[in-house]
């Protein structure tokens, strides 16, 4: 049992908080899986991180910080982030009630501190405060839902898990932040606590399952990121790692998406011309992205992440697009409805040399998906000639396309089971017929001479096994 102390109240004479002054620089790096344990510490005695072991069993009803002396206060301020390292079972909500409670309003009260800005902590105290952050919120994440039924990882929205223990958790996330974002914050002293093992052990909580929890991870990264710039190098390749362990590993993660938008609005911010190691993110990344089977949980964030590329710099189209075709799905056709709307987010920001490039490949893909069975995949496929610019872009290059589009269309008026499909084709036959009559025309008349050829081809065939037959009959 975890025994209650109460503290008396002592006089305000101010509301700043007095920092300690540290009698050396520590030299030792943060271990930030390290848990203090808590206990009541005499005023008198000056608290330092080598004195800060006490009795776990004891939590303390401490003062608020400003109804205590200046001289007093940093002392208090430990004291608090010392009964905040103490952890419970948040999945009872019964048990240690009375100590969960005194932790939460001294949760809220720190945050309030630290967003007010009358905190100017030193050194030690902001070690304490990182430390006692890595203690609550690093921890080992339970087996996901998948793992005990062999689903994919893709659950419902209405199945969506939540971790009891959230309550206690926000309240963490949203201290960091608060100490992220103040205005106070000396980045060169907070970036030895905010180091890179707590970057790292930042991206594996990720992969926690609850959403809410992963909004407040993708938030604070995204400020680190903005904030130090001595770890964007760090942050960008260990997203990077995540990436790649999914695709060529796991398959399965919870936070893909987020990662994906924290790195839409970092690609956003790249300066031209664009680096090296940026095109390579985007080719051995990125594009391989697309391989996965749960595309379609990120593929929102994913498309935002490629069509900015683009738009940074229009000569990566062709890459892109053969990237695209090279992961093009076989079987899943709702997966194919995704790539033909990314394929037109990316098209509309391609220039005519590099659509030229990939045309060929592009459009021979594109007349498989017009043939497709499944009607979405074809009348979406159809869809891309109601865009001007895409339109423009074929416009300029009939001659090399309709050849290639001209049997799939041919095949859909007079195959094509859906009706809706074969409306759409005719539409896209006079698009081309008003482009160039002429060239129409003559695809038309190659079109009639391969579809003869192959109807004689198939007669000659049922002819030459019929003789076949004929001939072992009378051998019989």
């Amino acid at each position: 049992m975890f025994k209650i102390i109460k503290r008396g109240k002592k006089s305000s004479k101010g509301d700043a908080v007095e920092p300690p002054i540290p009698t050396s620089m520590p030299n030792a790096p943060v271990d930030h899986a390290s848990r203090i344990a808590t206990s009541a510490v005499t005023s008198s005695q000056p608290v330092t991180l080598a004195n800060a072991t006490p009795d776990p069993s004891v939590i303390e009803v401490l003062p608020l910080l400003k109804e205590v002396a200046l001289s007093e206060r940093h002392v208090l301020f430990i004291r608090k982030l010392q009964i905040c390292c103490v952890q419970f079972d948040f999945s009872d909500t019964v048990k240690c009630a009375r100590q969960k409670e005194i932790k939460r309003q001294t949760l809220t009260e720190l945050i309030d501190l630290v967003q007010s800005g009358s905190c100017k902590m030193n050194e030690i105290m902001q070690e304490e405060l990182v430390r006692m952050i890595s203690t609550n919120i690093f921890r080992c994440l339970p087996p996901a839902s998948h793992e005990n039924t062999g689903s994919e990882g893709i659950e419902e929205e209405d199945d969506m898990y939540l971790d009891p223990s959230w309550p206690h958790l926000q309240l963490m996330y949203e201290l960091l932040l608060r100490y992220v974002m103040s205005s106070h914050l000396d980045t060169k002293v907070a970036k030895r606590y905010l180091d890179h093992s707590f970057v790292w052990k930042l991206l594996d909580l990720f992969d926690a399952e609850d959403p809410r929890e992963r909004e407040y991870l993708k938030t604070i990264l995204h400020r680190m990121y903005g904030k130090f710039m001595v770890h964007r190098p760090f942050i960008r390749n260990g997203i990077n790692n995540v990436f790649y362990r999914f695709i060529f590993e796991t398959e399965r993660h919870n936070g893909i998406g987020e990662l994906l938008e924290i790195l839409g609005s970092v690609i956003n911010g790249f300066a031209l011309p664009m680096k090296e190691e940026h095109k390579l993110f985007l080719v051995r990344t990125l594009i391989p992205l697309h391989k996965p089977k749960c595309v379609s949980a990120y593929h929102h964030q994913l498309s935002y992440c490629i069509t900015q590329f683009v738009e940074k710099d229009y000569r990566l189209a062709d890459i892109v697009i053969r990237g695209l075709l090279k992961y093009w799905p076989l079987t899943n056709c709702g997966k194919e409805v995704l790539f033909i709307n990314e394929l037109e987010e990316i098209l509309e920001g391609t220039q005519p040399a590099e659509f030229q490039r990939c045309l060929v490949p592009l459009f021979k893909q594109l007349g498989r998906s017009v043939n497709s069975p499944h009607f979405q995949v074809a009348e979406r496929a159809l869809f891309l000639w109601n865009n001007e610019h895409i339109v423009d872009l074929i416009a300029q290059n009939r001659h090399a396309i309709l050849p290639i589009i001209f049997e799939p269309l041919e095949r859909n008026m007079y195959g094509h089971w859906n009706q809706a499909v074969h409306g759409l084709t005719s539409n896209v036959r006079r698009m081309f017929l008003e482009m160039d009559s002429e060239l129409f025309e003559e695809c038309e008349k190659e079109y009639n001479e391969r579809a003869a050829g192959a109807t004689g081809l198939v007669e000659q065939r049922e002819l030459t096994w019929k003789k076949m037959e004929e001939a072992a009959a009378l051998i019989g």
